[in-house]
C-alpha cells in the first residue's frame, strides 16, 4: 500500500508524484467514509502526491515515472495494460 511506502531518502513514495486512487466521492457513494481507516484520496494528498481523478467509476490511470496508479476497480485492466507497456 502506498500509505507507508517510502523512497530511499525516507520521504513518502508519492511525494511530488502524480497519482490517483479511490476518490473520496466514490468512497462516499458506497457509504464507507466512516468505515474505512483512511480515505485514499486524502492520504495521497497528505503524503505529498498530486492527486488526479476522473469522474466517479470511470477507468483512469496515472503514470509518473515507474509509479502507475489506477483510480478504482474499473481501472484494473487499463492499469495492467500501462504496466505491460512499461515493461515492454
Amino acid at each position: 500500500m502506498l500509505r507507508h511506502a517510502k523512497s530511499p531518502d525516507g520521504k513518502p513514495l508519492v511525494q511530488g508524484k502524480s497519482v490517483t486512487g479511490f476518490s473520496n466521492t466514490e468512497e462516499e457513494a458506497v457509504g464507507l467514509t466512516t468505515v474505512v481507516p483512511f480515505l485514499v484520496e486524502d492520504m495521497l494528498k497528505q503524503n505529498g502526491g498530486t492527486y488526479r481523478k476522473a469522474d466517479d467509476w470511470q477507468p483512469y490511470v496515472v503514470s509518473d515515472g515507474l509509479l502507475i496508479t489506477g483510480q478504482n476497480p474499473a481501472s484494473s485492466e487499463p492499469t495492467a495494460q500501462a504496466l505491460l507497456k512499461r515493461l515492454a
